[in-house]
């Protein structure tokens, strides 16, 4: 009797889990499409981007802190062709001058089906030469896939002075 209560216990902590990973899910589904749905109003023209690049990775919430080494982090949605094939989950480390802290949402728009393919295997990582576009009206009309990768963002709030050296890891997971 007594392993029965067990099993059973550890059987409805492991549906509790599996329902809140589904609800975190759905909310980075859900703040994807509205981070889309700005960087479009801030650039329509991205749209062409949208449009064109074999598949792109949506942030819509990444955390950025620091003060002389600094972190960034978030989670966000993997779209090829426009549907959602699964998640990212990105890290940065930086070093240098920073001090600060803010939160923005960045768009990865991915060039090519060999580009998709690294960021799947988890094999995509920008270096400093990567560079982040501010999204503005008409930024992405001279955007440059440097290695298949092109990046913008766009700032949601909080105050970050930066002069650092670091990069982005992405890591993938199916839906």
């Amino acid at each position: 009797m007594k392993k029965v209560t067990v099993t059973f216990f550890f059987v409805l902590l492991a549906m509790a889990s599996f329902a809140q990973s589904e609800k975190k899910d759905q909310q980075i589904i859900e703040d994807s499409a509205d981070a889309k749905a700005a960087f479009l109003e801030d650039d329509p023209s991205m749209q062409e981007l949208f449009d064109s690049a074999y598949g792109y990775i949506i942030l819509p919430n990444v955390g950025k802190g620091g003060f002389g080494i600094g972190g960034a982090a978030g989670n966000g949605v993997a779209y090829q062709g426009g549907n959602n094939v699964g998640f990212a989950k990105m890290t940065q480390v930086t070093i240098g001058f920073q001090a600060g802290g803010q939160v923005y949402s960045e768009v990865v728009f991915l060039e090519n089906e060999a580009a998709f393919e690294r960021f799947q295997n988890s094999k995509v990582e920008m270096s400093a030469q990567v560079s982040a576009v501010a999204a503005a009206s008409g930024a992405s009309l001279n955007a440059k896939y440097i290695d298949g990768v092109a990046v913008f963002t766009r700032t949601k709030g909080g105050l970050m002075y930066e002069a650092s050296v670091g990069g982005q890891q992405f890591k993938f997971r199916d839906n």
